[in-house]
């Protein structure tokens, strides 16, 4: 059996009255990659948010529950909030590169932890370039503006700057929504590559994505998981009718 990275029992949220997700229980393998599937709307941005405390910034949220990285509660009172989002990355649906070079987006993570050497800085710049499988396009433009990179290139710009810092986990919230089919491809190769050392959560509204990259799928809907397993059962098998109409189109 493999190890199991994230654990959330029994997870209750509320947005002040109004309730998100209902009693969501899931074990996250290490080292694979785990989509959560589901109409707008249906508590899975919601539920990938509280695994790096993301929905700690969002006034009236309240939490109940238990959400475990390797089986410590992220949500206890002693826990470090920086250092947990230090390990736990995330990348949004659309690339939010800061308005600085291409250099200093990548070495802005380091630097705040300390890092002040420039020859390290340069090497930990190159070598985060290069794991996100951009270092070839813009080895040559370090010093140029984030901004003027073409969208796809800024995406994986922004799973650069998450990897600088070394995270064992990586949150990616539609990450290639807005991106076109070439740079879609290359989003997915780096995926791909990058679940040998990390671990990768991916809210996906494209079901063939979510099909072609995950190891595990969790099919979410009303803020309930209705169904969760290996991506190939699910999208072949499902064992929930409402998972089945999903996937086939019936409703969503």
């Amino acid at each position: 059996m493999n190890k199991i990275k994230i654990q959330t029992e029994n997870l209750n949220l509320f947005y002040g009255k109004v309730q998100a997700l209902f009693d969501t229980s899931m074990d996250i393998e290490a080292n694979k990659i785990t989509a959560l599937i589901g109409p707008s709307g249906c508590g899975k941005s919601t539920y990938l948010r509280t695994l790096n405390r993301m929905n700690d910034l969002i006034q009236g949220v309240k939490i109940k529950g238990i959400v475990k990285i390797d089986d410590i509660d992220i949500y206890g009172k002693n826990v470090d909030v920086v250092q947990l989002r230090r390990r736990v990355g995330m990348v949004f649906q659309k690339s939010n590169a800061f308005p600085k070079t291409v250099f200093d987006n990548v070495a802005y993570g380091p630097k705040i932890n300390g890092v002040r050497n420039k020859n390290q800085l340069s090497e930990i710049v190159e070598t985060s370039l290069t794991r996100a499988a951009i270092w070839d396009e813009v080895k040559d433009r370090l010093n140029e503006f984030a901004f003027s990179l073409s969208g796809g290139q800024q995406q994986r710009l922004c799973i650069a700057r998450a990897l600088a810092v070394n995270p064992e986990i990586i949150l990616m919230d539609e990450p290639a929504s807005a991106l076109d089919p070439i740079s879609t491809a290359k989003i997915e190769e780096l995926i791909f590559e990058l679940k040998k050392s990390i671990t990768i959560v991916i809210v996906t509204h494209n079901l063939q994505q979510a099909a072609r990259v995950s190891d595990f799928c969790a099919f979410f809907f009303n803020g309930e998981v209705i169904e969760y397993g290996a991506s190939r059962q699910i999208f072949t098998a499902p064992k929930n009718e409402r998972t089945q109409n999903y996937i086939t189109g019936k409703f969503g």
